[in-house]
């Protein structure tokens, strides 16, 4: 099958290479995709660059854990009619050396998903990390209707999708951004309400947005938040936080324990199967639906992934998505 892949960490150009790899064998309870679509996400960026020390955990990895495209063969033990059923694929390079960089791809079962057809392929292959991450961001700790739900970095992957999520399960969304050249956009993105976090009286907004303090807080950077989160908080506020700028934050800690705060820290390829099987439920649900929305570019050629990986680490706010040659 055609594939990129890296034996090594590095810059994308430095480590990339297109060619020919023997297609990945099926096991027990797995399916083979025929992938059209593959997905980049940070994270894919990151484990390519070594982030945070990390190493190779295979001597070849074809990378990139999200995408979309069609079942053409099935293993032991999975029924014969899925073949042939579209499908978007979560987590495929979870814990497994073989992504959706490539032409086929193998997973468990469960993790490629059936594809209504009235769910676009571009948007599909968007929604395993940032999606499963957002779900468990919003729903986590329990439904979410008739609640306020704050999301931090709202024009973000994962945020956008929060957004979203939250309004469709009957939530009020407050999105925050930097800026206020960003603040049209971000209603765009599923937010009833946005606050601009550079205003002096950005607190006094959303404390009058929501009298008494929002129920949840979906947290993009914890170290940066904290002392607003904690300001805007009410008595059993959940953080949900999927990312921070300095690995070891402070916090306001007995103002935040007199308000009985709970912190989840969300690390999504260690989600059990049972929450990303309803993310997944929930994530097609949606978009089925057309309640979810992704900005996503034109999709780059297989032999572009080193421009993908670039155009993710310089952050784009328009989702990357590779087009696997027929």
């Amino acid at each position: 099958m055609l594939a990129a892949w890296y034996d090594s960490q590095g810059d994308a150009r430095d480590v990339f290479r297109i060619g020919e790899i023997p297609t990945p064998d099926l096991g027990p309870g797995e399916v083979r995709v025929r992938l059209s679509l593959s997905s980049v996400n940070p994270g894919d960026t990151k484990k390519r660059r070594g982030w945070l020390g990390s190493s190779m955990p295979y001597p070849r990895v074809v990378p990139h854990s999200d995408g979309a495209g069609h079942i053409d063969a099935v293993g032991e033990g999975v029924e014969r009619t899925r073949v042939g059923e579209r499908v978007w694929v979560f987590g495929a390079q979870s814990y497994r050396a073989f992504g959706t960089a490539a032409q086929y791809t193998v997973v468990p079962d469960w993790q490629a998903v059936e594809l209504p057809n009235s769910v676009e392929p571009k948007l599909a292959a968007c929604l395993g990390i940032p999606g499963i991450t957002a779900h468990r961001a919003v729903f986590g700790d329990g439904e979410v209707a008739g609640q306020t739900v704050l999301v931090h970095g709202v024009l973000g992957g994962v945020g956008s999708l929060a957004a979203q999520l939250a309004r469709w399960n009957g939530a009020t969304v407050i999105g925050t951004v930097r800026t206020e050249a960003d603040a049209d956009l971000a209603r765009a993105h599923g937010a009833d309400h946005v606050v601009v976090l550079s205003d002096d009286d950005a607190v006094t907004h959303v404390r009058d947005l929501a009298v008494g303090g929002v129920d949840r807080i979906v947290e993009v950077s914890f170290s940066d938040n904290i002392e607003f989160d904690a300001a805007i908080a009410k008595n059993n506020t959940v953080i949900a936080a999927y990312g921070t700028r300095e690995d070891r934050p402070s916090l306001p800690f007995w103002p935040m324990l007199f308000d009985n705060i709970t912190i989840r820290l969300l690390g999504s390829d260690d989600f059990s199967r049972e929450a990303k099987s309803a993310a997944a439920v929930d994530l097609t649900e949606a978009a089925s639906t057309g309640a979810l929305s992704i900005a996503v570019g034109d999709p780059l050629p297989l032999d572009r992934i080193a421009d993908g990986h670039d155009r993710v680490d310089a952050g784009t706010r328009t989702r990357v998505l590779l087009q696997i040659p027929e």
